[in-house]
Order: C-alpha cells, then sequence, then structure tokens
C-alpha cells in the first residue's frame, strides 16, 4: 500500500470511529511510539525476572512562559494510547529485525497487554510544578514501556493548553480562535494542538479536522488571495457577503486598510442593510499595520456609519505579550485570531516534564520509598507513592497551596493546619480549621489494566478549565513576574525524603 493510500483509509477509519463513539487512536498502532532504551531496559527486566510492582510520577519543574500555572491536557489520549497498547506482527518482525532482542522477549512482546493501576490529574485542572500530573503503579516492565507515549502526549497538550489560556487572559474576555495548523510542527501537532487550545480558553478553531474529530467549533474567513482574484476588493466583499450573509466578516488590509478596505467593507455592510437583511455575526479583520492605531480608526468609521455592533477582528503574529499592550493601549478589536505563536508556544516550545521512579513494591506490598540525586537541588525528586491535595481558602475558593502528600495519609478539615515550604523550611503558615476546605486531585483511571475513567468532552473539559483559572488569584495569573503558588509536601514525606537523603549521604 502506498503512503497516500495508508493516509486516505487511515482518515476514513478515523471518521467511522467518530460516528461509532471510538476515537482517532483507536485505529492507529503506536506501541512503538517509544524511544528504544525502554525496549532495552524491558528485555533487561525480563531476563533477569526482574519484574516487581513500581510507582513512577510524571511532573514538571518549571511553569511555560515563566507563568504562574499549567494547564493538566492530554489525557483522553493517554487512555487511548494504553488501551491499544499491543504489539502487532509487523511490530515484533521489525523488532527482531534489529538484532538485539531476543526470541522469547518478542514471544512476550507479542502477547503484552498493560496491567497496572494510573491515577491522573483531570484535565482541564490547574497544576503546578514538582507535583504528579500522573501516576503510574505497575510491573516495571510495563511501567517503564510506557514513560516515552505518555510524556510526548502529556508534555505538548500541556503546552499547548497553558499557553491557551494565557492569550485568553491577555484578550480580557473577547473570543480567541485558534488558528495555527499551517504553522504547527506536523499535523499531530496541529490536531492536538488545536484540541489544547480550545481546553485553555479558544472559542473555536481554524482546523476542520479537529472539529470533526473533537467536536468542536470551527471559524474563519478568507484570505487576501479572495480579494486579489477579483477584478476590485469591492466586487470581492459583496461576493463573499452574498455567499454567507450571517458570517460575513471582510479581510480589510490587502491593499490600503483606512481609504479602501473598510470603506468598501462599510458600502457592502450597508448594502446589506437596506436590502432588508437582518445584520448579524459581521465585522472585519486587520491583519497587518498598526492594529491599535487601525482598530480605532476603523472603529470610528463604522459607527458613523451606523455600523456599532460590527465586530473588529485582528491577527497579525499575535500572542498574549502583543494582545496585552493593544488592550493597553486602547485598541478597538473585539475578537482575536491566534495562529503561530499559540500552536507552538513560540517564545516556550517544550514543557519539560519528567517521568521518574518513586517506589518499588517489596514482597509484603508496601512501598519502599526511592529518590534520585543531584547537585541540582530541584532535580531531587520526591519519593514514595504519594497523592495530592489542594488547599483553597473557604471563603473566596482561590487556591491557597497544594501539598504533596503519602497516598495513605489524611487530612482533618476540623482541624488546624500547617503547612510549610519543603526548601525553606522556615516559612510556614497555620490554617485554622473551617477556614480552608481541601481536594484530592489525583483520580483513578485504570485499575488492573481496566479503564475506570470517563473522558468528559473537549468542550466540557474548557468548562472545567474556565472554574479551575477562576480558582487562581490574580497575582498567579498575571502574564509577568507572577506569584508562585506554594507546593509543599506533608511532614511525613518530608521526613521520609530527609531520611533517605541522610541515609544515602552516610553511604557515599
Amino acid at each position: 500500500m502506498d503512503e497516500i493510500s495508508r493516509i486516505f483509509l487511515t482518515h476514513t477509519a478515523n471518521i467511522l470511529c467518530k460516528r461509532t463513539g471510538e476515537t482517532i487512536m483507536s485505529t492507529m498502532n503506536i506501541s512503538l511510539l517509544t524511544d528504544l532504551y525502554e525496549l532495552t531496559m524491558m528485555q533487561g527486566y525480563f531476563k533477569s525476572r526482574t519484574n516487581e510492582t513500581v510507582v513512577f510520577d510524571m511532573f514538571y519543574r518549571h511553569n511555560p512562559s515563566d507563568g504562574g500555572y499549567a494547564i493538566a491536557a492530554g489525557l483522553e489520549q493517554v487512555i487511548e494510547y494504553i488501551k491499544n497498547l499491543r504489539f502487532s506482527a509487523e511490530d515484533i518482525a521489525y523488532l527482531e529485525g534489529l538484532h538485539i532482542f531476543d526470541a522469547d522477549f518478542l514471544d512476550y512482546l507479542s502477547t503484552f497487554r498493560f496491567s497496572g493501576d494510573i491515577y491522573a490529574i483531570p484535565e482541564g485542572t490547574v497544576v503546578f510544578p514538582r507535583e504528579p500530573l500522573i501516576k503510574v503503579i505497575a510491573p516495571i516492565m510495563e511501567a517503564q514501556l510506557v514513560e516515552t507515549a505518555i510524556l510526548t502526549i502529556i508534555n505538548h497538550q500541556c503546552l499547548i493548553a497553558t499557553k491557551a489560556s494565557r492569550v485568553v487572559y491577555a484578550a480580557q474576555g473577547d473570543g480567541i480562535m485558534e488558528f495555527g495548523l499551517r504553522r504547527a510542527q506536523g499535523p499531530d501537532a496541529g490536531v492536538y494542538g488545536a484540541r489544547a487550545a480550545m481546553i485553555g480558553g479558544c472559542i473555536g478553531t481554524s482546523n476542520v479536522l479537529a472539529g470533526q474529530l473533537f467536536d468542536v467549533p470551527v471559524k474563519g474567513t478568507h484570505a487576501h488571495s479572495w480579494i486579489m482574484s477579483f477584478p476590485d476588493e469591492y466586487t470581492a466583499f459583496k461576493t463573499y457577503a452574498d455567499l454567507y450573509p450571517n458570517a460575513c466578516c471582510l479581510l480589510v488590509d490587502t491593499y490600503d486598510t483606512l481609504k479602501s478596505g473598510v470603506p468598501n467593507a462599510i458600502r457592502v455592510f450597508t448594502e446589506m442593510r437596506d436590502s432588508g437583511l437582518e445584520m448579524k455575526n459581521y465585522g472585519i479583520r486587520l491583519d497587518s499595520g498598526d492594529l491599535a492605531y487601525l482598530s480605532k480608526k476603523a472603529r470610528r468609521m463604522l459607527d458613523a456609519a451606523g455600523f456599532t455592533d460590527a465586530y473588529i477582528s485582528a491577527s497579525s503574529d499575535l500572542d498574549e505579550y502583543l494582545i496585552d499592550s493593544l488592550k493597553a493601549q486602547g485598541c478597538r478589536i473585539t475578537s482575536w485570531g491566534v495562529g503561530t505563536n499559540l500552536i507552538t508556544s513560540k517564545d516556550c516550545p517544550s514543557f519539560g516534564g519528567v517521568y521518574k521512579l518513586a517506589a518499588i513494591q517489596d514482597e509484603n506490598g508496601n512501598f519502599l520509598p526511592k529518590i534520585k540525586l543531584s547537585d541540582n537541588t530541584e532535580k531531587i525528586t520526591n519519593p514514595g507513592n504519594k497523592t495530592i491535595y489542594r488547599i483553597y481558602e473557604k471563603d473566596a475558593h482561590k487556591v491557597k497551596a497544594d501539598l504533596i502528600s503519602l497516598a495513605d495519609e489524611t487530612f482533618d478539615e476540623s482541624e488546624d493546619l500547617v503547612i510549610f515550604d519543603p526548601a525553606e523550611t522556615w516559612k510556614h503558615t497555620r490554617l485554622k480549621a473551617g477556614t480552608y476546605t481541601m481536594r484530592e486531585l489525583l483520580v483513578p483511571v485504570f485499575k488492573n489494566g481496566e479503564c475506570v475513567y470517563t473522558s468528559p468532552s473537549v468542550m466540557e473539559i474548557r468548562d472545567i478549565c474556565t472554574r479551575e483559572l477562576d480558582t487562581l488569584w490574580d497575582e498567579t495569573r498575571r502574564l509577568v513576574n507572577p506569584h508562585e503558588m506554594y507546593v509543599d509536601l506533608s511532614d511525613k514525606l518530608y521526613e521520609m525524603k530527609k531520611n533517605l537523603l541522610s541515609e544515602m549521604s552516610r553511604d557515599m
């Protein structure tokens, strides 16, 4: 089968899956979407008969774009990957051809199924550095294999969802449309980036495939080529308005924005109004020039002609910083199309999530904590089988701090709670009983290899994200030098970590 046929059949299968309630990844075999060393380590464990149950944490160390938070995204695709994780005959043949894997190990892979547990923070949740976004509890061969795919899926979508939320925040209630497909780093990045952008708060995407696959709004206008293909600008506008009278957005900067584009748009809008057409969902788009100046001039021209409800949309290499600046300058733009800088997260092109061993289960079923040392303090990991509690200020329902604890710890909101900075332990806060509430963030997703979690729709996750962002203080959401949210360790976890560090120091 040639490549074009393969792509066509894959896309057709994706459409059928969509109609039957399945997912895009249901027809894709991505079991080899892993780094080679995951498989070579698996074979090492297999040969040594080492397959203890372990705990791995997936977390990140720094917020993207020097921000105050990140957005959890990508869990649905992780679920799809785990559900369909199995090696085909073609996969086994390929691995055999590498001449580094033995026949008995390949036989094991041929019947491989994930049998462990996975816990995760649901998509759309606000998250912070150092806390596990995903926790895998599984035999070490299984837990090792899934590392790379989990990281590539979560890292990408968290990055774009976070970037989108920052752009939406800068727009101060104006609609943000994602339209970066042509500038994304490939089709997958364009499709799943659009999904993540919607989670982060965008009102629509130009990506039609993403619209189909994830049931999200698709939006768009026309290009400069549309204008240039007609004898004159007015004719181009008039033809477009006749075709789409209820979604008429005219691109006014092909020739001269204020002398030609806006006057011709007003002429077409006037003809539409005079014909008795009910004017709704119409306006202009600016794609170049001084957007603050042009939008103010265009607004005055539109208002003078009686089109006070016509919107002004803008594009042109926008990001949260430029939008914030334009708003500060009093621009009259009411909707924004953001492409390259959003879909690539241009100023911060990677999320930096890592996947680290945290515990190994002994023969009695107890989890023995494991810790990674480093000369770089921030790279020293938190040991043990853990969970996360979010602490809210009760009256304001704003996030006070996150508390990483051992999974078997419990807390009583009717008692005072003392939290402290694990790096600067003299910084502590006493929360009085009745002034705070707590919520556990990690939820079960897989138990004994079976999925026990139902993913919400993308638009439902978007609503979750909106509510989550409302629990942040304004100081945490600001674009520059935000307040750093506290992520503390419980006393029990802190003592475990301190004791492990002391023991390892003595052994060196």
